[in-house]
């Protein structure tokens, strides 16, 4: 496993992030503990997570992922071994105060997820997605006391706009308090406008670290779906339209692509879609989810893999969103 810094921070991450949305869905806890001990073993040390997690599955509720690895990490003592990341914002609950990034839901949120995540603090604190009825500076002010109170060590955010992310930095700056040091968007071999366009410039400028979810496409870019009109009902693809997008001729025209060029380094597709975003020197560490260590396995071992100019230029080529109309 290869280690990077996140953004412009002194903090330490593996280059592969194991994103757990699956714990309490399609990963029992005894499964869950297993992939953390493998992934662990392997030199894995990011871990992220979300007090949303899994409350869209039948059976599961809100936090239920971060209980989870809290009884993981109270039953084998390795919370210095990892670099935990959760996020707040999403439902947690049926009030109108159990959502979005008013300092009162952000106070309850984290020490719910302290609780159940059975730690004292957490490495990286994430808003998940914007807030637009709160002021910014309200949030700003909140998260700044979590890092002043020793609860959250860093902060980052998710799905932000980058209009709303500026601002955010900018009032980070200008009342000096504790501001985002990494964002976490959806980006992919075949999702690229929404980060490339709009805010590539800006994590550069500003020397934010960039963790990108959905790094294979809700499975797409693994090759599974070759031959399908349609994601499975019980993928994340049934719940997000946007795969639904994805089976075109053109995308089957980048899988094919992608095959070869992992024929020629003995690698699987799902690893040459993750080699590509860590050929990229703005991607600090992709987030990969699986349902089974078997699975996860197959992306750990990606750390480390980088494709050549030319193969990264071809896969660029087919995927270039300046060509979809």
């Amino acid at each position: 496993m290869e280690y990077r810094r996140l953004g412009s921070t002194g903090l330490t991450v593996s280059e592969i992030c194991f994103g757990t949305a699956t714990f309490g869905w399609h990963t029992d806890e005894q499964e869950a503990h297993r992939m953390l001990d493998r992934f662990v073993e392997a030199g894995g040390s990011f871990v992220d997570t979300a007090d949303y997690y899994s409350s869209w599955a039948r059976g599961s509720y809100a936090g239920r992922s971060e209980e989870i690895i809290g009884t993981w990490l109270h039953a084998t003592g390795r919370r210095h071994e990892i670099v935990l990341a959760t996020k707040v914002c999403s439902p947690v609950g049926p009030l109108p105060y159990d959502r979005g990034l008013s300092r009162r839901h952000i106070m309850d949120a984290v020490n719910n997820s302290l609780r159940r995540l059975q730690t004292d603090f957490i490495d990286l604190y994430q808003a998940h997605s914007m807030d637009n009825s709160t002021p910014i500076e309200e949030t700003m002010r909140a998260f700044d006391d979590l890092v002043r109170q020793g609860k959250v060590r860093y902060l980052g955010c998710s799905n932000y706009t980058p209009w709303r992310l500026c601002k955010a930095l900018w009032t980070s700056d200008r009342l000096g308090l504790a501001r985002y040091e990494c964002i976490q968007p959806y980006y992919n071999l075949i999702d690229r406008r929404e980060f490339e366009q709009e805010k590539a410039d800006l994590v550069r400028e500003e020397g934010l670290g960039v963790i990108p979810y959905s790094p294979q496409a809700m499975g797409f870019l693994t090759g599974k779906h070759r031959g399908s009109t349609q994601a499975p009902d019980d993928s994340r693809g049934s719940i997000d339209r946007r795969m639904q997008g994805y089976f075109t001729e053109r995308n089957f025209a980048l899988l094919d692509e992608m095959e070869s060029i992992g024929a020629a380094h003995g690698r699987s597709m799902a690893q040459v879609s993750l080699g590509w975003l860590l050929s990229n020197p703005l991607i600090t560490a992709p987030i990969v989810g699986a349902r089974t260590w078997d699975q996860l396995e197959e992306s750990v071992a990606a750390a480390g893999f980088r494709l050549s100019p030319e193969e990264k230029r071809k896969l660029d080529t087919l995927s270039a969103w300046e060509d979809v109309k």
